[in-house]
């Protein structure tokens, strides 16, 4: 019996469903820790990014009717390429206790980061993921992972951050790349409201619109080895270089 509501059934200890711990988490409680980890309100410092969105509205070169085919190109371009990529990658290598590859992959993610606003969105973001993952997952990939962070031989970014808090969880990789591709769009079209280029009802249909590209974005991923890492879309560097330098600007990246 719950002693603040008075309810009877299950306590904390019990599962009623019989599944096992995060090692061996069963598809509702995989889900629920995506739902956590993806949601807009984690607070990791996501809402402070553009994705480089603010860099276009700047330069006036995106607008409501191109916002969608900009999306599409940014997710098969370039966070497909390298963040979808990286996040695979270090949720294997966290799965395995392969943490010299998990550095690497880190390493390698970071390097593709031209810009340096798009490097401290990366690490601070990452870094932020993993301290509260630490709390609220645990586990000795989170604990080896920070080791590698502290000891300067890997930056933090966010998406090795994820793979491997997801893994702890034991999230299997295919639906954590999905999520965290989810909640890419979703902080990309909620910049995109922020910045007026959108309304709520529209934004869902971009998002909506947006599934098969991730879908597509996905599977490439799971494909990819190390050597793949890393996407191109200079368009969007020089965007960011140029939002890097602006006298105003709403998002850190």
């Amino acid at each position: 019996m719950s002693v603040l509501s008075g309810a009877e059934g299950p306590t904390d200890a019990e599962d009623p469903s019989g599944a096992e711990g995060p090692s061996g988490a069963d598809g509702l409680d995989a889900l629920l820790v995506c739902l956590q980890l993806t949601d807009s309100a984690f607070p990791s410092g996501f809402y402070t990014l553009s994705h480089g969105l603010e860099g276009y509205a700047q330069a006036k070169a995106v607008t409501p009717d191109t916002l969608p085919a900009l999306l599409a190109d940014l997710l098969r371009h370039g966070v497909g390429p390298s963040d979808a990529t990286a996040l695979v990658l270090a949720h294997r290598a966290a799965t395995a206790g392969e943490w010299e590859l998990l550095a690497e992959t880190d390493r390698r993610l970071h390097a593709t980061r031209l810009n340096r606003e798009l490097r401290l969105a990366a690490t601070r973001t990452g870094r932020q993921l993993l301290d509260i993952a630490r709390e609220s997952i645990g586990g000795e990939a989170l604990e080896r992972y920070a080791a590698l962070v502290a000891a300067k031989r890997a930056p933090g970014c966010q998406a090795v951050a994820a793979g491997v808090a997801h893994a702890a969880a034991g999230v299997p990789v295919e639906q954590a790349v999905t999520s965290d591709l989810f909640a890419f769009c979703s902080s990309f079209v909620g910049a995109a409201l922020r910045l007026r280029l959108t309304d709520h009802r529209r934004a869902q249909v971009v998002l909506r619109a947006a599934a098969p590209v991730v879908r597509e974005t996905v599977a490439a991923a799971l494909v990819r080895e190390l050597a793949d890492l890393g996407g191109c879309v200079p368009v969007a560097d020089a965007m960011s270089g140029r939002h890097e330098r602006a006298e105003a600007r709403l998002f850190m990246s």
